[in-house]
């Protein structure tokens, strides 16, 4: 019922715009975080969106660089990246949560109900 797409390869500095897509669910009624996974490493938060009055919240290794936002005619929840470090390099994913507007709450995985594949990002240095 998701989808994120957008990844591809940039250079260190680039930009990409990664796209939520949802499907079976409207996606303006939920709460929307993205996460990155690297292999071998614990996936991690990069940014969520309440369905609260659309506030964001973003982890201080993103802050200023990525901006989440919706576009509910689209059913899509974007995610701006900017400047692109090596480091960003990882599979980006969204996940969807229909219960929790709490920007503090939605910093953690396990409120999150709907998940897609992800992404891959890859920033060359």
């Amino acid at each position: 019922q998701l989808q994120a797409s957008g990844g591809g390869l940039v250079p260190s500095g680039g930009s990409l715009r990664l796209s939520c897509a949802a499907s079976g669910i409207t996606l303006k009624d939920y709460s929307v975080g993205w996460f990155r996974r690297v292999p071998g490493k614990q996936s991690e938060g990069v940014g969520c969106i309440s369905s609260k009055n659309d506030n964001t919240y973003y982890p201080d290794l993103v802050k200023g660089r990525f901006i989440i936002s919706r576009v509910n005619s689209e059913n899509t929840v974007y995610l701006q990246m900017n400047n692109l470090k090596p480091g960003d390099t990882a599979n980006y994913y969204c996940a969807a949560s229909p219960r929790t507007t709490i920007l503090s709450q939605l910093q953690h995985s396990e409120e999150y109900d709907y998940w897609g594949p992800g992404t891959q990002v890859t920033v060359s240095s």
